[in-house]
């Protein structure tokens, strides 16, 4: 039987977290890392690098609990920078705000620096190594985790001779990583399911998943979560993720396909709705460049 493959155009879109203090939040998103908010709702802000493409949707509720160790969701945001220079920018910014890292690496197609919002959130901000440089063994994009060669980043970043104005207008979502309860129900449910090509397994621990050959779009891990809870709905953490569909053909295509796989679908706000049954995150399909607002988004998300 042919494997049905999701649309090779598809990208990840728009983020949805629960945060505690909005305040405390922008202070981090907007005046360290220099993203450009906009207001939407009450207690609701997006956050864009461009001014117009929401990449991340801020949804404050004070009387949140910290997500517990052992849950599954979010491992982290992905922002992907469009090119080495500004990923050094960004560095020597996180070093000019004394903000912590959590962590750098040389991901071989790709990198990245590791660190975490105020409530906790993971993020990695990565820069990709042209397409034509990524290895490529058994016929799968290999990755591995070496250490990052800072220094050559930090001159990248100066090489640019210019005042930090923010995080870079080109900037998106790379890609998502997720904690997930196991990796079967994982795989079903990103691959059979939705379409997405397997790129990468790290038996028996995490795999690696893809659109159009992309090294991944969506990475999923059991290390401190195999057979874990979700992150509960009053609890910081993610709340939703976007998979981007070029067209409305191509999302009405993976609608189909995971109707007749068996997962269930909802129509809401000009998108469709499903829950990923490994990690508890929802995942919102979109069709074409200009989704539906955000506002209206945010509202059905709720």
């Amino acid at each position: 039987m042919t494997h049905f493959i999701i649309d090779p155009a598809t990208t990840m879109g728009t983020v949805y977290l629960t945060i505690t203090s909005m305040d405390r939040a922008l202070r981090f998103y907007v005046d360290i890392l220099g993203f450009r908010p906009q207001a939407r709702q009450t207690g609701i802000v997006a956050l864009t690098a461009d001014g117009e493409t929401p990449l991340i949707v801020l949804r404050a509720q004070p009387a949140a609990r910290p997500r517990a160790q052992r849950t599954t969701g979010l491992y982290h945001i992905a922002l992907l920078v469009p090119s080495r220079a500004e990923l050094g920018r960004t560095l020597l910014q996180l070093v000019e705000a004394e903000y912590p890292l959590q962590g750098a690496a040389d991901h071989l197609v790709s990198e990245a620096l590791y660190l975490a919002d105020p409530d906790g959130n993971g993020l990695e901000i990565y820069r990709d190594r042209p397409r034509a440089e990524w290895p490529v063994q058994n016929g799968q994009v290999r990755m591995a985790t070496d250490p990052l060669d800072a220094k050559g980043v930090v001159e990248a970043g100066r090489s640019e001779a210019r005042a930090w104005n923010g995080i870079a207008p080109g900037t998106r979502i790379g890609h998502m990583h997720l904690q997930v309860s196991g990796l079967r129900a994982a795989e079903q449910f990103y691959v059979d399911g939705l379409g997405f090509g397997l790129m990468q397994r790290f038996a028996p621990s995490a795999l690696f998943v893809a659109a159009g050959g992309y090294h991944h779009h969506l990475g999923m891990n059991t290390w401190n979560s195999l057979g874990a809870p979700p992150t509960p709905p009053d609890a910081v953490g993610l709340r939703h993720l976007t998979i981007q569909l070029p067209d409305e053909a191509a999302c009405a295509r993976v609608v189909q396909h995971v109707q007749a796989q068996g997962f269930p679908v909802r129509a809401a706000a000009g998108a469709w709705w499903l829950t990923d049954p490994a990690s508890g995150a929802g995942v919102i399909l979109v069709a074409g460049r200009t989704p539906p607002a955000v506002e209206d988004l945010a509202a059905a998300a709720a």
